[in-house]
């Protein structure tokens, strides 16, 4: 008889429908073999992610697939980050072209990639591109508590799967990062007093050694950029294995490379000419248009539509969304009305 490997512990990972066959039919399948077979220690399921207001579909042409996600234009790490960012890990989740935008803007160009790249930008200006000495303040040993805990929490989340919760923590200390930067004015403090360049190099030794640790956390996440801040850092071998607690491996002395940013900013009308793209030749919920003279669009189906698509639209204004989007929306709401009235029209005459 086989012998289970004792040290295995085996984790699958499905979406929801797959549950019912790998938690009770195939491990019973493998405990009725009687061959000791390694049965699944942790069994992680997704919910499902819907595309915009609708669902995914390649026969209509709906939906990002993985060779279309490429012709975007749009970095891989970036489809990374956002779609782990929205991963349905407790409930159905949505993707949203306006949603990545906001995000790519928000979280990873004017979050991360602000700090990370005002960090290297200091040690290079300010420091001939050599981390200064640090003195620790109260202060900074408080966001060093901080940050250890943010690491800490994201090492527990980590453990028990919970993927895209963990990806929280990283920014989160990014923005620990840039507070402690605009509280601390390096920019100011280095033309000052003696006392206040060494708050500078002190504010900035540690900023860079944030990003450091960051480049770490982000590894299961965006490869890519991970390996470009290293690089930029010129960050030792060393520095990729993490504990609970916040080490700062880049020492005083330590070169780093060049700095250069890491993310560009989406704009409104890329992302609304690529929602377009991909919204197939079908109304924006997925219901497969008539062709032309045929005349058979259901009316019932098309006024949920139009109301579908009213309250996207009021939802849009309501968070202030980019005029060209809102725009792009209504436009597809009048013309969803303009079927309806030809439907009924057709059904009233009909009768």
């Amino acid at each position: 008889s086989r012998s289970s490997p004792p040290q295995v512990k085996l984790y699958n990972f499905m979406a929801k429908d797959n549950v019912p066959f790998h938690s009770v039919v195939f491990p019973c399948s493998l405990l009725g073999a009687d061959d000791n077979y390694t049965l699944v220690n942790s069994l992680i399921a997704t919910e499902y992610l819907n595309y915009e207001d609708g669902k995914f579909s390649k026969s209509r042409g709906v939906g990002v697939f993985g060779d279309m996600a490429k012709e975007t234009g749009i970095p891989a790490d970036i489809w990374r980050f956002y779609l782990l960012f929205v991963r349905p890990e407790g409930q159905d989740s949505s993707f949203s072209w306006h949603d990545l935008m906001m995000k790519n803007n928000s979280e990873l160009l004017n979050n991360l990639g602000n700090f990370v790249n005002r960090a290297g930008m200091f040690v290079s200006k300010f420091f001939h591109g050599t981390v200064p000495e640090m003195e620790l303040t109260l202060e900074d040993k408080w966001l060093l508590v901080h940050v250890s805990w943010e690491l800490q929490h994201y090492n527990q989340l980590l453990e028990k799967v919970r993927i895209r919760d963990a990806l929280r923590s990283v920014l989160n200390i990014s923005r620990y990062g840039n507070q402690y930067i605009q509280i601390n004015e390096p920019w100011k403090r280095i033309r000052g007093s003696e006392a206040d360049q060494k708050r500078a190099g002190t504010v900035t030794g540690v900023a860079v050694n944030m990003s450091c640790l960051l480049s770490v956390m982000l590894l299961p996440y965006m490869p890519t950029v991970s390996a470009a801040i290293q690089e930029q850092l010129q960050a030792p071998e060393e520095c990729n294995s993490l504990t609970d607690r916040f080490v700062c491996v880049l020492q005083a002395g330590h070169r780093i490379g060049t700095v250069s940013p890491l993310f560009k900013k989406l704009e409104a009308d890329q992302i609304e000419e690529l929602r377009k793209k991909y919204g197939g030749q079908q109304t924006p919920e997925g219901v497969k248009a008539a062709p032309r003279g045929e005349g058979k669009a259901d009316p019932t189906e098309l006024r949920e539509l139009v109301s579908r698509q009213g309250s996207r639209v009021r939802e849009l204004k309501a968070q202030k969304a980019d005029k060209s989007l809102i725009d792009a929306e209504v436009s597809t709401l009048l013309d969803l009305k303009r079927k309806l009235a030809q439907a009924e029209g057709r059904a009233a005459g009909k009768k």
